[in-house]
């Protein structure tokens, strides 16, 4: 039977390696045993803005799980290089080769919006990991339906929903993930995101400002009254939250 000094260590050791894996939800919410098995393989990065993590018909050979306050969007490019976005990920989850064994093509690129930490894995290694754990590869895998949820409604409120609308619902979802009222984005990367001109978001922007909601400076939006906020968004934020939240119950806050 282990002594008390023992058991003190352990113990210790188990809450430095939860503070480690608590920058991403995912990993937390991983098994004790595939976290531990998966460790050998996995780093922790910084991410820089714009960066491009994957783009369109590379092979996905890394999976990220970025961690607080990073994010990383996923965009769709035109033939004349527009993008607009797909998905935004953030601590809550992973983007790469989430579902296949990597080396696939991408089909989109991935490029950081908020600076930050992310894990990093092989996407073999990933795979690897899932074929071994099964409990592993039912998180990956109910994931990656909430992330194609988050684009089917991605499509309907870009097709449906004012730009002030989509505005409040791209806000709210980088509070979330920033876990902070202020949210390091230009105005200029909002736009690109959202396909539509600089001078929009502006607009959009200002109306919110004077209404109290945010305050917008060089860099950075800081959320004044997250309800007002929640009001002013369409509903498509809030089907997006409440479908995750069925499907990744273990992860949601």
């Amino acid at each position: 039977m282990a002594d008390s000094a023992e058991l003190t260590d352990r113990d210790a050791r188990a809450e430095r390696v939860t503070q480690a894996y608590a920058g991403n939800r995912l990993l937390l919410a991983l098994p004790d045993e595939a976290r531990a098995a998966l460790k050998t393989g996995l780093s922790l990065t910084a991410l820089a803005r714009g960066q491009v993590l994957f783009d369109v018909g590379e092979d996905v050979r890394n999976t990220y799980l970025p961690c607080r306050p990073t994010m990383v969007a996923l965009l769709v490019v035109t033939a004349e290089g527009r993008e607009v976005e797909a998905a935004t990920v953030g601590w809550e989850g992973a983007l790469g080769g989430i579902v296949s064994g990597g080396l696939k093509p991408a089909y989109g690129r991935a490029v950081v919006q908020v600076p930050g930490p992310a894990f990093v894995v092989p996407t073999a290694r990933l795979d690897e990991m899932r074929q071994r754990f099964p409990a592993m590869g039912d998180l990956f895998t109910r994931y990656a339906d909430a992330m194609i949820a988050q684009m089917m409604q991605s499509v309907a409120c870009n097709a449906l929903h004012t730009i002030e609308q989509r505005c409040c619902r791209w806000l709210l979802a980088a509070h979330d993930r920033s876990g902070e009222n202020v949210v390091r984005l230009t105005q200029e990367a909002l736009a690109d995101m959202m396909g539509v001109q600089r001078t929009t978001v502006t607009a959009a922007a200002k109306v919110l400002q004077v209404d109290g909601i945010i305050q917008t400076r060089r860099g950075r939006v800081e959320i004044l009254d997250r309800r007002k906020l929640e009001r002013r968004a369409c509903e498509c934020y809030g089907q997006v939250e409440a479908h995750f939240g069925r499907l990744l119950p273990e992860i949601k806050e």
